[in-house]
C-alpha cells in the first residue's frame, strides 16, 4: 500500500492512531442518474481510519490495529455491498456510494469504540474508491472535540 498522510482536522486528544487497509468489493448505484454506476462493478477500496483518545487500554493500546481492520475487512472484502444490511436499493442516503460506505465504516468502528473503557473516538474515515476519487467522512461532534 502506498504510504500517504491523510488530512485530519485539529483536535486536542493526546493520541491519534491511523489504520490503513484495503478491501475489494462490488456495488451498483440503483438510480438512473448514476450513469454507468448503475451496473454492477467492483473497486479495490483503500481506507484510512483515524481514531483519537486520551487514555490507553489495559494492553497499552489506544485500540488494537487488527480489530479495526477486521471490523471492516471481514464484513466487506469480496462482498457485494448492495447485499449488506447497511445499504438499501430504495433509500438514496443508503445506496452504497463512496460517501455512504465511508459513513457506514465510521458507524461500525464507532459502535465498537463505544464499548471500550478508555473511550476512543473515530475522528474520520478516508475512503479511496479509485486512484483519482475519494471521500472523507467526519461526523459532526461538537461535544467531543
Amino acid at each position: 500500500m502506498m504510504q500517504q498522510i491523510y488530512p485530519v482536522g485539529s483536535h486536542s486528544y493526546a493520541y491519534e492512531l491511523n489504520k490503513d487497509f484495503h478491501f475489494a468489493a462490488a456495488h451498483y448505484i440503483p438510480h438512473e442518474d448514476a450513469g454507468k454506476c448503475q451496473q454492477v462493478h467492483g473497486h479495490t477500496y483503500f481506507a484510512n481510519i483515524t481514531i483519537v483518545g486520551d487514555e490507553l487500554d489495559h494492553t497499552g493500546f489506544l485500540v488494537n490495529f487488527k480489530i479495526i481492520k477486521d471490523l471492516i475487512h471481514k464484513r466487506f472484502d469480496h462482498a457485494a455491498l448492495n447485499n449488506d444490511q447497511a445499504f438499501s436499493d430504495y433509500v438514496a442516503d443508503q445506496f452504497p456510494s463512496t460517501e455512504v460506505v465511508a459513513r457506514t465504516i465510521y458507524e461500525i468502528v464507532q459502535q465498537y469504540l463505544d464499548s471500550q473503557s478508555n473511550c476512543p473516538v473515530c475522528l474520520q474515515v478516508f475512503l479511496r474508491e479509485t486512484p483519482t476519487s475519494y471521500c472523507i467522512y467526519r461526523p459532526k461532534r461538537k461535544d467531543r472535540i
